[in-house]
Parts: C-alpha cells; structure tokens; sequence
C-alpha cells in the first residue's frame, strides 16, 4: 500500500504541508506557496467510513461548484490551465493521480490516493492532472461558478503575469 499522499517540490521529496480536520485556513494565499493537504474527519464505523466536508470548516471557502473527472484514458492528463481568482480542493475519491502544480518560480508534485486527505489549490497556481489510476474518480470542490473569464489557457502568458513581467508595448 502506497503513503496517503506523497510530495516532492522542484524535484526534492519532502514533507507536505498540511490542514489538520477542521482547520481550514481562514484566507487564501496565491501561488504554490499556498498549496495545501487537507487532512478531512473522518467517522469510522464497522459497516463503512464517512468522510463529511463542510465549506469553511474543512475547506477554507465556500463551495460554489462541484465537479468529478473519472474515466481519464491511460497516459491522459487534465487540467492545463490556472485560474485568476477560483481556489479550488481535490480528492482522489478513487484510484489515484498526481497534481503537479507551478506559480513561475517554484514547481511541485502531489500524489493524491486516499479519499480522506484533498489538496488545496490557491488561485495563481497552473496545475496538470496526471497518472490517473485504473478506474480513478477525482472530486474538485470550487470556490465560483464556472467563468471562462477566470483561466488562464496560454501557459507562457500565465508565467509571464506570475512573475509579474512587464507587458511588451504593441508593435
């Protein structure tokens, strides 16, 4: 059986960061400096564990949407983008898959394999999903509605603000 969760950041293992159960940080904090586990409650019972998750007592906002990523192809990655002001939580609910994550400086990568512990993901962060599981479910809890206004698609242009460069003048 693999660790609930393994960390490794610019390529160096290490011990991640971590919410314990009903800790949720009262603000968020942009870039992967703020990237978080969130160790959720977990109610044990001989006929099945129930793990509640509750906004703002076990997430640090309120959720606004929800969305599940399941039957990703072998080799297929999710993700690809970053997002101006949506803080968002995963879950590997089942299986596992990795989360890497980079803010222009700094590059990281989370295992996610136990549904009990997700991983918070401030704005100003870009993320790929990848190595999904046979049969893997991954649950996203979202801070706002959709709103295509709030990604950044184009990585270079995401790097580019991130680390806070200058505009070129139009040509």
């Amino acid at each position: 059986m693999s660790a609930p969760f393994q960390h490794t950041f610019d390529g160096a293992p290490g011990r991640p960061p971590l919410l314990e159960p009903g800790a949720a940080a009262a603000t968020a904090t942009t870039g992967i400096s703020g990237v978080r586990f969130i160790d959720f409650r977990t109610i044990h019972d001989p006929s099945g564990n129930l793990t509640p998750i509750e906004e703002r007592r076990d997430v640090p906002f309120d959720i606004r949407r929800v969305f599940f990523l399941y039957d990703v192809p072998g080799g297929a990655e999710r993700g690809g983008h970053a997002h101006r002001s949506l803080e968002e939580v995963a879950i590997a609910v089942s299986g596992s898959f990795d989360v890497v994550v980079e803010d222009g400086t700094a590059r990281a990568r989370y295992s996610l394999n136990r549904a009990y512990y997700g991983l918070y993901l401030p704005p100003m962060v870009w993320l790929n999903l990848e190595n999904f599981s046979s049969n893997s479910v991954a649950l996203v809890l979202a801070s706002l509605p959709f709103d295509e206004g709030d990604y950044f698609r184009d990585r270079t242009e995401f790097l580019r603000i991130a680390r806070g460069d200058a505009i070129a003048p139009a040509a």
